[in-house]
């Protein structure tokens, strides 16, 4: 067994994978990152890999999805539909322990759409704020990511920011 530090290294070396792949767009990339059935030693020809250490992913307002190939899809038209993405990740905290690791971060996300009609530049860029909880395996092979979990940090609204002195329920 490795050392704890080095342990903590490799997890986040592999939570920055995970954000650069989806960055560059980088399906397969993105798709080694995910623990397989294969990597815990199931033989997928006499278990349903639906069954066996199911992966999972919740995206800001999306409802839980299920079983890697549910997961990978929901990726691949993240990817599809996203002319650019760029996280800053901060509040990285990663907890090992044995072969399971939990990374808890903000996901600064400055992301495009597709350009306007008729235009070849991106759409407008926005900016949204992010809490993740990643959860990774340790594998014969790394670190691969077993669950993602993701919700958006609501804004203040501006009555709030004006310093009222009354706070909302």
């Amino acid at each position: 067994m490795s050392a704890p530090h080095t342990d903590v290294e490799q997890v986040e070396a592999a939570n920055t994978a995970f954000y650069e792949a989806l960055e560059r767009g980088d399906f397969e990339e993105l798709s080694a990152l995910w623990l397989t059935p294969a990597d815990l030693g199931v033989d997928e020809t006499y278990h349903d890999p639906a069954d066996v250490g199911v992966v999972s992913c919740v995206h800001p307002g999306w409802p839980v999805l299920t079983g890697r190939g549910e997961v990978l899809r929901s990726y691949a038209l993240i990817m599809a539909n996203t002319d650019y993405i760029q996280f800053f990740l901060t509040d990285v905290h990663v907890s090992v322990t044995g072969d399971t690791a939990l990374v808890t971060c903000t996901e600064n996300i400055l992301s495009g759409g597709p350009a306007p009609e008729g235009g070849e530049e991106l759409g407008p860029l926005v900016g949204q704020l992010v809490v993740a909880t990643n959860v990774f395996r340790r594998t014969p092979e790394g670190w691969k990511m077993w669950s993602h979990h993701a919700s958006p940090v609501l804004a203040e609204n501006s009555e709030d920011e004006e310093g009222d002195g009354e706070t909302s329920p």
